[in-house]
């Protein structure tokens, strides 16, 4: 087993999987998610579009826990683990990752002193076999076009929109996720910004089998990081998986006609309860 394969817990032909079944969720009353099934494996990159309103960053913090949303069915598991009754950071030590789509300041907390916390609290090392963590820190910044100047600074303070995706995407190559789950990476980030971190996480699939949930409005995202599988999600539920062919044809014609069914499905079970 290499040092990374440690650092991670992936071991040779280690497999890891993130299911999610049946999932119900909303908040302040409303429900969100209707009904999502997805099965995430290691070495598996998956898309999941949709119009605004449907549900795409809900499923992303409910899955890594963020409180205020309620779970009202279904099941969420990592490797066979109850992800739904763990906090947070009981869900990234077991290997789970979220690039939300906008990235908070945390003032007074440097980023070495946060990856140096999350490692320790999985029971890593920072500074192994492979390196010191600030000699990996330094090496993945230059990966990703983020300055190592800002490698000093508090976590995502005075950043640029562009910035904090770099930092995101740096801290992710870091903690070496099995499964990672990135919000809109592609939101307030330029064209070369964004070949930069996809290509890293893509490296990331490769490197040590990272598997990846990537929640996007546009295809630009998709053409590096060449999803297996792509997922329309519309009312807060699956509707149609395909491959890459699926994300051009929603460039061409939008979502328009997987709304109409939805809608249509919606309203006929609907019926069906009240009659």
């Amino acid at each position: 087993m290499s040092a990374a394969q440690a650092r991670s817990g992936n071991g040779p032909g280690r497999v890891h999987e993130l299911a999610v079944a049946g999932l119900r969720a909303g908040v302040a009353g409303l429900e969100v998610l209707t009904g999502v099934d997805v099965v995430v494996r290691s070495g598996e990159v998956h898309a999941v579009m949709g119009p605004n309103g449907s549900g795409k960053s809900t499923l992303a913090h409910v899955l890594m826990g963020k409180p205020g949303y309620q779970v009202v069915g279904g099941t969420v598991t990592l490797d066979g683990r109850d992800l739904l009754p763990l906090a947070p950071f009981e869900r990234s030590r077991l290997g789970l990752f979220l690039a939300p789509q906008d990235p908070i300041e945390v003032p007074g907390v440097g980023l070495h002193q946060a990856m140096t916390e999350a490692l320790v609290g999985r029971g890593v090392n920072p500074d192994d076999a492979t390196g010191s963590l600030t000699a990996r820190s330094v090496a993945e910044a230059r990966r990703v076009g983020f300055e190592t100047r800002l490698l000093d600074r508090p976590l995502n303070v005075d950043l640029s929109g562009g910035e904090r995706k770099r930092s995101e995407t740096l801290q992710m190559a870091l903690l070496r996720p099995s499964i990672a789950i990135l919000d809109e990476l592609d939101s307030g980030i330029d064209i070369d910004g964004l070949r930069d971190v996809a290509r890293r996480v893509r490296d990331g699939v490769a490197e040590w089998g990272l598997g990846v949930l990537a929640i996007t409005h546009y295809r630009r995202l998709l053409s590096v990081l060449h999803p297996d599988v792509v997922h329309v999600l519309v009312r807060g539920r699956i509707v149609a998986s395909g491959g890459p062919e699926l994300a051009e044809e929603l460039e061409r014609s939008g979502y328009a006609a997987f709304e109409k069914a939805a809608r249509e499905r919606d309203e006929g079970g609907a019926g069906k309860t009240d009659s």
